[in-house]
């Protein structure tokens, strides 16, 4: 599903935010991402989704070389790469269908095809009750669903969850944790992004220990280890 073959990634004067970096990830695999601040992850996160560019080796999405990715082909590129934010990055006049149906309006799809998609991931994420709220009207943890289903709008191959829990109390972060590993049940290939130990150490998956931008640990059943 993703390869990272001897990345390496350079910033002037000479910063390497990741260096000689591998990285295989299967398909329908949950994978954790840990690392102090500075480790390389949040470079990764704009490698995967075309923001940025290595300074060598190749990038590989689902047997796609997007080392060099065309500006015109990256639209393409992040419908399967679905993105959850740590700050919901909802817009506030606009209700949780709308939020949601935005994703498709801007890549020009039908008014029918929006009218039956949007309920049916809004009833995936638990929120079908609440499609005309706006934001300021639903919790931090419904905020998330919001998120998490615009994320899936494109039902994309895989979805990269950078801090979705960082605003949220311990029962919203496991309610959005269990939405995480229910999508990741249903053949989404799930990549997470998080500070939060105990969420690592509670999900028994892989986790990938970055520091100063090399991988030091790749554990199939681990924990959070820095």
């Amino acid at each position: 599903m993703i390869r990272f073959r001897n990345v390496t990634k350079h910033y002037e004067p000479n910063v390497y935010a990741l260096r000689d970096f591998s990285l295989h990830i299967k398909p329908q695999d949950f994978v954790s991402i840990v690392g102090k601040s500075g480790a390389g992850k949040t470079t990764l996160i704009k490698l995967l989704t075309a923001e940025e560019r290595p300074t060598k080796g190749r990038i590989i999405v689902g047997g796609w070389d997007i080392t060099n990715i065309h500006l015109r082909e990256i639209p393409f590129l992040r419908r399967q790469i679905g993105v959850i934010f740590q700050n919901f990055m909802l817009l506030p006049n606009r209700t949780a269908f709308e939020n949601i149906a935005f994703a498709l309006q801007v890549c020009g799809a039908a008014p029918h095809k929006v009218a039956k998609i949007v309920p049916q991931i809004l009833k995936i994420v638990g929120l079908g009750h609440k499609q005309d709220f706006y934001p300021h009207q639903l919790s931090g943890g419904e905020q998330q669903r919001v998120g998490i289903a615009r994320a899936l709008i494109h039902r994309p191959k895989i979805l990269l969850a950078d801090e979705p829990t960082g605003n949220l109390d311990a029962i919203n972060e496991q309610e959005i944790i269990n939405l995480l590993k229910k999508i990741n049940e249903l053949g989404t290939t799930v990549i997470l992004v998080t500070h939060n130990k105990g969420i690592v150490n509670s999900l028994h998956k892989r986790v990938i220990t970055l520091d100063a931008g090399e991988l030091v640990n790749d554990q199939h059943h681990g924990k959070y280890i820095i």
